[in-house]
């Protein structure tokens, strides 16, 4: 645990030894941001405002107690353009735990997100997200009975007209789906 996670759990009264244990509720987006930065290991950095420019968009706090251990943030697609039901679809863009959730704790929160969104989105009718191949093998997905739905090389978001910052991850992406 690091210095700061010790910090965060000092008082507690107990210990989180399962994903049971796990309190999901919406967070503002500049936490969700905040806590992203802190936590993900591939793709640190999202700015709030990439976030709320979506039609739809929805950011998750998971708590152990009172203690934030982890974050998750769903917009609409960023190429929904390419989708021909874009507008239907939600994109878990970033699921970032602390070194302190335990076993199962990605596909325990997935589960509870999975019926907030249908709650709180009623339109949108498939959702998606993409795995970084280079470090994760998908296990969260096919453990949430979402399906395959493609595989992709690295594209870079720079384009000869639209100048961007240098890209988090330069790996190949499997595209996940369920259909709500």
């Amino acid at each position: 645990m690091s210095a700061r996670q010790t910090f965060l759990f000092e008082g507690s009264s107990s210990n989180l030894t399962t994903p049971h244990q796990l309190r999901v509720c919406e967070v503002k987006p500049k936490i969700a941001s905040m806590l992203n930065e802190t936590w993900h290991s591939v793709l640190p950095k999202i700015h709030w405002s990439n976030i709320v420019r979506n039609t739809h968009y929805v950011c998750y706090g998971i708590f152990f107690e009172q203690h934030p251990v982890g974050v998750a943030i769903w917009t609409s697609p960023v190429a929904q353009n390419r989708f021909k039901d874009g507008k239907t679809i939600l994109e878990l863009r970033r699921l970032a735990l602390s070194e302190v959730c335990p076993k199962n704790s990605a596909s325990r929160v997935i589960s509870i997100m999975v019926k907030m969104v249908r709650k709180k989105f009623p339109d949108i009718k498939r959702l998606i997200s993409y795995q970084d191949t280079t470090i994760h093998s998908g296990t969260i997905y096919k453990a949430s009975n979402w399906k395959e739905a493609k595989k992709t090389g690295f594209m870079s978001w720079t384009t000869e007209n639209r100048k961007r910052r240098p890209d988090q991850s330069k790996s190949s992406k499997i595209r996940w789906e369920k259909k709500l």
